[in-house]
């Protein structure tokens, strides 16, 4: 305890006499989302570790150096309430203080992630002293009456004692961190939804059931309806589009209506945590989603987080929430993700498939070329760490190195993502696609009709890229596995040419370093550019137009 009480203390030490720089804070350029760290852009191309990892120290140990080698700028780690708070009200901040002692020694950020009443739906991550004592912190409960291992949202006290925490710990990362701003943002809670049925059928959970719909949520539909994701104009519209009435009178009865319900409950729940946090230090907070498969009901998933179908019901419930953040391990990694690209809605990929999926890499360049993401993310990144062939160190390297021209440009209309189409099925729809930058437009092809290997078995799902502006004529095209043509838009110029084709790296100080002049075979005799497959490289791209 004494070793505790001074690891905490020399890092409160470091900061008792500077002055607390701004938070971390979102921006727009554009029509892009920024995040801005120390007043300067910033892009995290980061890596989840798995759910125990951040508890020890030792475990970690040889990782955060791999970490960094692996072009990692962020690591998103989880903070468990039961680990800072085991007795109520005595917080203990040594798992808290180890994580941003060691970050900052391999230069490293970091996202939070706040494992409170919820993970993955569970509440197994509460202190012993809530998970004993369920007449002050109910549990939800079933149709018959059983309790689950899921917190009630529908408990005063619960919401109490989890903001408690959750405002303790944002103020310790101010405390300790405020001048520094290892800690980028913070997620609230983790995965939320009702398992195994759609609604919570506690008492509680009966009694606000009963309640009219709230006037907040109504003003919200009325405002939006417009825009509002289908299924709930649908739900809404084929009941009169009402503004006052029960759940079941404004959505109709069954399971829907109650995952809408529940969908409410939770955002306001996550709304009331985050607002605790952002009384003191108003950082960077969002809630991410754990999707449903096509055909499932409520119920049969983790029912009422922030899924396509809901996210207006969040976005009504939850405005002390930045953003809400798709975890994405369905093979539909475009249409998942092409979702959360709103207006309203800064995108941040917190976890991108496994980091030992072969199509993280292809689908970072997507992200951050047609989504403009913030960051990007795969779960379980200590996993890979010591494979130095690894899909994640190859694909961040060069986004490492493209990141000034892609803050410069994004949002701009100056930067395109190309990446196969995949179905939830894992099938890959990956004819040709056809995208317009600048004067030209790009046709992207994934099958690489000059391999060696036969098309049925190139991994096209793992194909892709990105294009950024930089002049007139002037592109930097990058990623694995694609070939792309080009043509003149307007002019009445029929063509398109290579003037120049290099390919290249940036050095560390931004500067470009020359490899080879693509020409002859390497560009098709000036008819493509071509990117293999196995690794991603750079290359610039000078074209001019001809008749």
């Amino acid at each position: 305890m004494i070793l505790r009480t001074l690891t905490a203390a020399c890092l409160l030490a470091s900061v008792s006499s500077m002055a607390v720089a701004a938070p971390p804070r979102i921006e727009k350029q554009g029509d892009a989302f920024r995040l801005v760290v120390q007043g300067k852009p910033m892009l995290m191309l980061a890596g989840e570790l798995g759910n125990s990892s951040a508890s020890s120290e030792a475990y970690m140990a040889p990782h955060w150096a791999r970490l960094r080698a692996m072009h990692l700028n962020t690591v998103l780690a989880p903070v468990s309430w039961e680990l800072i708070e085991p007795r109520e009200g005595q917080f203990d901040w040594t798992s808290v203080d180890m994580l941003i002692r060691h970050a900052r020694a391999n230069d490293l950020h970091l996202v939070f992630l706040w494992f409170g009443a919820w993970k993955n739906s569970m509440s197994t991550y509460v202190p012993g002293w809530v998970k004993r004592d369920q007449a002050r912190f109910p549990r939800a409960a079933l149709p018959n009456g059983q309790s689950v291992e899921i917190l009630s949202a529908f408990s005063p006290a619960t919401l109490a004692a989890d903001s408690k925490a959750y405002a303790a710990l944002v103020a310790h990362i101010k405390a300790v961190d405020g001048e520094r701003n290892t800690v980028l943002m913070v997620q609230v809670e983790n995965e939320m939804g009702m398992l195994p049925v759609a609604r919570d059928y506690g008492p509680l959970a009966d009694a606000a059931f009963r309640q009219p719909v709230p006037a907040m949520l109504i003003d919200y539909l009325t405002a939006h309806r417009d825009t509002l994701r289908p299924q709930l104009r649908r739900a809404w519209d084929d009941h009169g589009a009402r503004t006052a009435g029960s759940w079941e009178e404004l959505f109709g009865p069954g399971d829907a209506t109650a995952e809408i319900f529940t969908a409410w409950s939770y955002a306001r729940y996550a709304d009331a945590v985050a607002a605790a946090g952002q009384r003191d230090y108003p950082l960077p907070m969002y809630a991410n989603i754990a999707f449903n498969r096509i055909g499932k009901a409520p119920g049969e998933y983790p029912s009422g987080g922030p899924l396509p179908h809901l996210i207006d019901v969040w976005k009504a419930g939850a405005p002390h929430l930045d953003m809400l953040a798709p975890d994405v391990y369905f093979p539909s990694f475009v249409d998942l993700t092409t979702t959360y690209h709103r207006a309203d809605n800064p995108l941040f990929i917190p976890e991108a498939n496994n980091a030992t999926s072969a199509e993280v890499g292809a689908n970072a360049f997507f992200a951050f070329g047609s989504l403009a993401t913030m960051g990007y993310s795969p779960f379980s990144i200590e996993s890979i760490d010591d494979k130095p062939d690894n899909d994640v160190t190859s694909a961040y390297a060069v986004l490492e190195q493209l990141t000034p021209a892609l803050l410069a440009n994004e949002g701009l209309g100056r930067v395109i993502g190309m990446k196969p189409r995949v179905l939830e099925d894992g099938t890959v729809l990956d004819q040709p696609t056809v995208t317009r930058l600048g004067g030209y437009e790009f046709t992207t092809s994934y099958v690489d009709a000059q391999s060696t290997i036969p098309k049925a078995d190139q991994h096209t799902a793992a194909h892709g890229g990105l294009i950024i502006q930089t002049g007139p004529d002037d592109f930097l095209i990058a990623g694995s596995g694609i070939t792309v043509t080009f043509r003149p838009i307007s002019g009445g110029l029929s063509f398109a040419g290579i003037d120049s084709a290099w390919e290249g790296v940036f050095d560390s100080a931004g500067h470009w370093v020359a490899g080879r002049l693509m020409n002859g075979d390497q560009t098709h005799q000036g008819r493509h550019i071509r990117l293999e497959a196995g690794h991603f490289s750079i290359q610039r791209v000078r074209l001019y137009p001809y008749r």
